[in-house]
């Protein structure tokens, strides 16, 4: 709930005018049943009709203002609840994206997902009810009973007798909502993964014929969440109809002893009546109260896990102000690996030695340097840790051993999006968006069209974009579905270059394209942009042949260095692969 206060107390003016209208309105509201009970026991009885209608007007007026108030004040609250829960996403949003691939492992895309949208509509709603319910429910529980005191004591003390009771009720039965909630929120995670996959794996899905496996996949998730969903909404439910009986017990017995008291005229009837609507008040502002530990109880769970989040240390300044205390490497490398490695799996604060828990490393000891305008070649099976390398070269891991520098600095020097900037990559799994073929390439950099032009020439698209139907060209809006695979890889590859990148990185970009246009793309890359260091990770050897050197990986290490012709002399999987394959294609 810290969350939500901290939150709060920015805009707190804001915050405090729609508690203070809504504290107005509960005034007023309180003041029904006693202008009632005057009018009966004394306005009535005089005859006076002038001062009957009187008073009635000022009765009616007054429920006029309450009811008024009452609108304003729930606007204002929800107004105010829109303003912070955008506030919490946005702050989690840019958190995420500051994320080390650590930290997001340990999440999971489908939990940051619920935390992003469940999550923050609960606390959403909590603020709403902690600006209005919260202010309206012990209103009606606190002045209902003074009013009754000062009425009539006796009788108030019936109330007050109960009071501790329903009290309690509320407390032993709500303080187990909150870590009942928080397993309804980890169980929506689950059904947000599985609805996920199975979204973006539908062809998969399809083209197996796993559509009832899948099915029963779905409706296992769903039933476990809808199982923790029903028995937190049970235990919370409870309270409501506890708290109605006794309070029916305690409202028959203020009948019974109010028509008795009336009967031997200690009071008047006005006063019965009076009792009756603010025991009706009382009633509502106890039931809020539960309603409030229902809500607060959604709150705190889902305020604890964004809170999760936003507590995460990215470690941008403690990295950077110890990397500023290294020395700058004096020699001509550009881009450096010194003794790298690496395993996936490790949470913040674990020792670096990850063997005596089973990891195994995804790179081991890795050692490679590459002058500005050298190209890379890295190729070896799936799983090896080519991609890997990538990686820890964006920061998007940090190295567990070892040292990476890029022009003599190491990379945690730069602040991130000064290091980002220096690269264009293609994954081997990018993103067409469904927007123009412009603003796709261009990706909101504001780049020089001919800048992109060129880059769609070098990336061997043109001839897919200049041969789009009815002059689109660079407006024709495209989806992913609408592209093949050889002319997505080809249009990440025009994203990558567009921006003049000092490295160039291509995970394996060339897997959907025919040897003829590869070739060709490459040759324009090397031709056009000769000063771009090129990183190019591979499957095929008549990719990374013409490369200046090439890196040969194998269970993350290092089993061949150098040149082709060198490697065809000293390494024996990189001459198999290269006479396997070359085989082939004769």
């Amino acid at each position: 709930m810290k969350l939500i206060f901290r939150h709060m107390k920015k805009h707190w003016k804001l915050v405090a005018l729609a508690i203070l209208i809504k504290f107005l309105g509960s005034v007023s509201e309180l003041s029904l049943p006693y202008i009632l009970e005057y009018i009966i026991d004394e306005i009535v009885p005089s005859g006076n009709l002038t001062r009957v209608l009187l008073w009635g007007s000022l009765m009616f007026v007054t429920a006029i203002v309450f009811r008024a108030l009452n609108v304003i004040a729930n606007k204002r609250a929800i107004d105010n609840a829109h303003k912070i829960s955008y506030e919490i996403r946005q702050s989690l949003f840019e958190k995420t994206m500051n994320l080390s691939g650590t930290q997001f492992d340990a999440l999971t895309l489908p939990s940051l997902i619920s935390r992003m949208t469940s999550d923050s509509y609960n606390v959403q709603a909590s603020v709403a009810q902690l600006q209005s319910l919260c202010v309206r429910a012990p209103m009606m529980l606190l002045g209902g009973m003074i009013m009754t005191m000062l009425m009539d004591f006796k009788l108030s003390l019936i109330l007050i007798l109960m009071m501790p009771i329903l009290i309690l009720v509320i407390y032993f039965i709500s303080s187990r909502g909150i870590p009942m909630y928080t397993k309804v929120q980890k169980k929506l995670d689950v059904v947000v993964r599985v609805m996920r996959e199975n979204i973006t794996g539908i062809r998969v899905v399809k083209a197996l014929s796993k559509e009832d496996f899948e099915k029963r996949r779905f409706a296992e998730a769903n039933r476990e969440l809808t199982r923790s969903d029903v028995a937190a909404a049970t235990v919370m439910a409870m309270p409501g109809p506890v708290i109605q009986f006794l309070l029916n017990i305690g409202l028959s017995i203020v009948v019974f002893v109010g028509a008795y008291r009336v009967n031997l005229g200690e009071i008047k009837p006005g006063v019965i009546l009076a009792f009756l609507t603010y025991f009706n008040m009382i009633t509502m502002g106890v039931m809020g109260l539960s309603r409030i530990f229902t809500t607060m109880s959604k709150a705190s769970a889902s305020a604890n896990r964004i809170g999760e989040v936003l507590a995460m240390d990215t470690k941008e300044l403690a990295k950077l102000e110890e990397s500023l205390k290294a020395q700058a490497l004096k020699d001509d490398a550009f881009v450096r690996f010194e003794h790298v490695s690496f395993s996936y799996g490790k949470q913040e604060g674990d020792a670096a030695d990850f063997g005596d828990e089973g990891r195994e490393k995804a790179l081991s000891d890795i050692t490679f340097t590459m002058k500005k305008g050298e190209t890379l070649g890295i190729i070896g099976p799936t799983g090896c840790g080519k991609s890997t390398i990538v990686n820890l070269l964006m920061r998007f891991y940090e190295a567990d051993e070892g040292r990476i520098c890029i022009d003599g600095k190491a990379v945690g020097d730069y602040a991130k999006d000064d290091l980002r900037r220096k690269f264009g990559t293609v994954f081997q799994n990018d993103m067409i968006f469904q927007n123009t073929l412009y603003e796709n390439i261009d990706f909101e950099r504001k780049l020089d069209e001919k800048a992109i032009r060129g880059a769609v020439e070098d990336a061997c698209a043109a001839e897919y974009v200049d041969g789009l139907k009815e002059g689109l060209q660079y407006e024709a809006t495209i989806k992913g579905a609408n592209l093949s695979g050889g002319q997505k890889q080809r249009m990440f590859v025009a994203r990558a270059l567009a921006g003049n990148p000092e490295i160039l990185i291509l995970d394996d970009s060339s897997s959907a394209l025919d040897y003829k246009t590869d070739a060709a793309m490459r040759k324009a890359i090397l031709e056009h942009h000769p000063d771009c260091t090129l990183i190019l990770i591979a499957q095929r050897v008549s990719s990374v042949m013409n490369m200046d050197k090439i890196l040969v990986l194998d269970n993350g290490k290092c089993i061949g260095y150098g040149t082709h012709e060198e490697l065809l002399l000293g390494c024996k999987d990189y001459r198999e692969t290269y006479e396997v394959q070359m085989g082939a294609m004769e």
